[in-house]
C-alpha cells in the first residue's frame, strides 16, 4: 500500500534495481503499482534494471551493465519531461 500511495501522490514511478529487470522483482513491484495506481498515473511505469548480459566483475564495464545514478537521473528528467 505504501509504494500504491506514494505513486498516486507523485504520479510517476520508476522501479530501479541491479538486478535484471525483466521477470524479477523490480517487473513484480511495477506491476502491483501499475495495477493499483492506474488512473493516478501521468506516464508508465519504468523499470530500470542490469542489460541481459552476465554481470561482470571490472568496475568499468560493472557501470555500463548496471544502473548508475546518472542513468537512474537521465531516466528521470525523461520521466518527466524535461530531456
Amino acid at each position: 500500500n505504501t509504494l500504491i500511495e506514494s505513486a498516486k501522490k507523485t504520479s510517476r514511478v520508476i522501479v530501479v534495481d541491479e538486478g535484471y529487470g525483466r521477470y524479477g522483482v523490480t517487473a513484480e513491484i511495477a506491476s502491483v503499482i501499475a495495477e493499483g495506481a492506474f488512473y493516478n498515473l501521468d506516464a508508465p511505469v519504468k523499470r530500470m534494471g542490469a542489460m541481459h548480459v552476465p554481470i561482470p566483475f571490472s568496475p568499468p564495464l560493472e557501470d555500463v551493465t548496471v544502473p548508475t545514478e546518472n542513468t537512474v537521473f537521465e531516466m528521470a528528467r525523461k520521466l518527466c519531461g524535461q530531456a
